[in-house]
């Protein structure tokens, strides 16, 4: 169920990257896929760089889990200065002014710490914490992108432990490389 009686005005989108077989990792974790250069598909949009940094300064606060964060520390940090909760069991170095980890309860992580401070949070993986939060109602908004590769086999996003949920389609968007964003909000019935 998605987040009911949300006084904050705050909203959580969970983002993903998927393969079109719907893995969003290789068996190894790796994500070197996502780098995969295919064929131009004309009819597509593109984004500027302008449009591209205008978007990412609108979002508050991102929440990632351990993997995650290893991930944004070996390809170059894409969070800048927005301040990044990473949610884990392990104990980290210190890394960045603007990171923090979290180990705890999601909905209090949410309702009580992130939601009064931030409008706009993006919950941007990996897959066991974005189950978890999708099977709590922690979940406004899914903006999950389709990348034209097929991997056969890896980490799924959605396992299949979560309970059935409607979502309602708000957008669609194909671009330029071959890739589509599909974007969802809660079911309202």
């Amino acid at each position: 169920m998605p987040r009911e009686g949300n006084p904050t005005g705050s909203r959580v989108t969970l983002h993903a990257v998927s393969s079109l077989d719907g893995f969003i990792a290789r068996k190894d974790n790796s994500v070197s896929w996502l780098d995969a250069h295919g064929s131009v598909y004309e009819a597509g949009v593109s984004i500027s760089e302008e449009e591209a940094a205008t978007f990412v300064k609108a979002i508050d606060c991102y929440v990632l889990g351990s993997r995650t964060y290893e991930h944004a520390l070996e390809l170059g940090w894409p969070y800048g200065d927005t301040p990044t909760i990473v949610v884990t069991g392990r104990e980290w170095p210190p890394a960045r002014e603007s990171v923090e980890f979290y180990s705890g309860d999601l909905e209090m992580l949410i309702r009580e710490k992130l939601a009064p401070r931030f409008r706009n949070i993006w919950l941007v993986g990996g897959a066991m914490l974005s189950q978890r939060f999708l099977s709590l109602g922690l979940v406004d908004e899914i903006r999950l992108t389709i990348a034209p590769v097929l991997l056969g086999d890896g980490l799924r996003l959605f396992g299949g432990f979560l309970p059935e949920q409607r979502w309602d389609l708000k957008n669609v968007v194909a671009y330029k490389n071959g890739f589509v964003e599909l974007s969802y909000a809660a079911a309202t019935t």
